[in-house]
């Protein structure tokens, strides 16, 4: 597959204008441009009021390799796509589901996974669901009463829920795993336009309908998710986890817990220190 940088056209510009372009690009009849796709779109506004959009944009032609030898330009790039490919199971079955402790952007993903490979995971999240936790938000921000378990930071979804829906993409997707994410968003509901815009975004009022539907699709798949579950301990034994206690009394045996519990789980973290079980920081930017 061929891809085509820097494809600059007018805001207005229609389907037709831009396979007309990738066909000048390679330098070819636009008849014989059959298999595109957009990689990426953004948009250029730095001289005002000229904007454009600029496109990346991957063809399929014959003999991709051949091609690119007649046509050196620095635009044009052999590329393969890659899919994401969900890691081989082990061999050794688990005497017990695997628990997930959190249902922010990274448990949710990982239970709509696990579930959908047969592993009926078990989801713990603290606050409350999408609809209740809604309501405590916007309680909040009009009285200024916080609900220390189910707020901005806490609740299905994450703290990212009420911050306008942005997502973070990976630069370079090696594993296809931002691809893989940025599907299952416009499966459960988010715009098409999230697979090729430069920088994304949903929409705190779209993101709480996609929230919802990856829940429900993680419970069809046969996964459990429980709200108002605050994992307050974790029996370790011979350095292996045993179960997880969840709001001071109820013992979950647990064999395999995956912690997505996001930045603002203190106590958790005090915990983790506790028991000693490693950890290290991770860089940022800011």
């Amino acid at each position: 597959m061929i891809r085509i940088q820097q494809l600059k056209l007018d805001i207005g510009h229609t389907p037709e204008m831009l396979r007309q372009a990738v066909a000048d690009a390679l330098k070819l009849p636009p008849g014989q441009i059959k298999n595109y796709h957009i990689v990426r779109r953004s948009i250029d506004a730095r001289k005002k009021p000229d904007i454009f959009y600029v496109y990346a944009v991957d063809v399929e032609i014959p003999k991709e390799q051949q091609f690119l030898k007649k046509r050196n330009s620095k635009n044009l790039t052999l590329v393969k796509k890659q899919r994401y490919q969900f890691p081989a199971s082990g061999e050794q079955p688990l005497a017990t589901r695997p628990v997930i402790i959190g249902s922010g952007p990274a448990g949710l993903f990982c239970a709509l996974l696990l579930a959908g490979h047969g592993y009926q995971p078990l989801v713990l999240e603290r606050g409350a669901g999408m609809e209740e936790r809604k309501t405590a938000v916007e309680r909040f921000w009009r009285t200024g009463v916080l609900d220390t378990e189910s707020n901005v930071q806490f609740g299905e979804g994450g703290a990212g829920t009420f911050s306008d829906g942005k997502l973070n993409t990976l630069v370079k997707d090696h594993a296809g795993r931002s691809r893989k994410v940025l599907e299952i968003f416009t499966e459960a509901g988010a715009s098409p336009d999230i697979l090729i815009e430069h920088k994304p975004h949903i929409g705190t009022d779209v993101l709480e309908s996609v929230v919802k539907n990856i829940r429900q699709e993680i419970i069809r798949l046969g996964g459990e998710i429980r709200f108002h579950s605050k994992v307050t301990d974790l029996e370790i034994r011979d350095h292996r986890i045993c179960s997880v206690t969840v709001n001071g009394t109820g013992r979950i045996p647990a064999e395999l817990v995956v912690l997505a519990i996001g930045h603002s789980a203190r106590d958790t973290f005090a915990r983790l220190k506790e028991l000693a079980v490693p950890m290290q920081p991770k860089p940022f930017a800011v």
